[in-house]
């Protein structure tokens, strides 16, 4: 079972942990959360010390890079896994300096809320940025769109995703980006009536019932990640 908080999550500003081994990275991200009111409670370079400061500050959200020390390969990822187990409720966003298509699909497996994958270059995009931010920390998903182009260019698609219209998909690779019916509906411009009737038919054609314990959304974007 998870570990429950001993406490509730503190109300009022926004807390962050940044796990990262590049300082210049780290420190760019912290000098742009808190230039927008954002406290961040711990900067530390490994996974351990994140998981340490996770647990004694209870973070709004978690900032972890996938690979960090001491052998610089999914260190972060498994500690961002851990966090999700242990704290459910906190918020994780992972960044990766690469599209690296497991890691995502992974992450989104263990927890169907607050979770994030983004490539690095996405926090050179300040606005956008901070709305995944805010987006996770809220409770959403949010998966970057170069993984999702790619996985849209695979030569190989199951029965499943062949069955989708052209529009269908288009809404599946938004909601895979994490947008709400509504950003789908200002993206693809037309009415939310549309972008809702278009999710209906992607459950119905991936016999996704209502009522199930998983979320139907984060369960069709886990399908879309595991067929592309």
């Amino acid at each position: 079972m998870p570990e429950s908080s001993a406490e509730p999550l503190s109300v009022g500003p926004m807390r962050v942990a940044l796990a990262d081994d590049s300082v210049l990275l780290r420190e760019g991200v912290r000098s742009l959360l808190e230039d927008e009111g954002i406290a961040v409670v711990a900067s530390v370079d490994d996974g351990q010390q994140l998981l340490t400061a996770v647990a004694t500050q209870r973070p709004n959200l978690a900032i972890v890079d996938v690979r960090m020390p001491p052998t610089h390969t999914t260190e972060g990822l498994e500690a961002a896994l851990e966090i999700k187990r242990r704290f459910p409720d906190i918020g994780v966003l992972v960044l990766s300096q690469y599209v690296l298509r497991e890691y995502a699909t992974e992450l989104l497996s263990t927890e169907t809320v607050g979770v994030g994958y983004l490539l690095k270059n996405r926090v050179t995009d300040i606005d956008r940025f901070l709305e995944s931010v805010n987006r996770i920390a809220e409770g959403g998903t949010v998966i970057d769109p170069e993984v999702v182009r790619q996985l849209l260019s695979s030569s190989e698609k199951q029965n499943s995703l062949s069955a989708l219209t052209p529009r269908e998909n288009e809404v599946l690779q938004a909601m895979a980006e994490g947008l709400s019916n509504r950003g789908i509906a200002e993206r693809l411009y037309v009415s939310i009536s549309s972008v809702e009737k278009a999710i209906s038919s992607i459950f119905d054609k991936f016999r996704l019932h209502a009522g199930e314990t998983t979320s139907r959304r984060v369960a069709a974007v886990l399908h879309y990640l595991d067929q592309s």
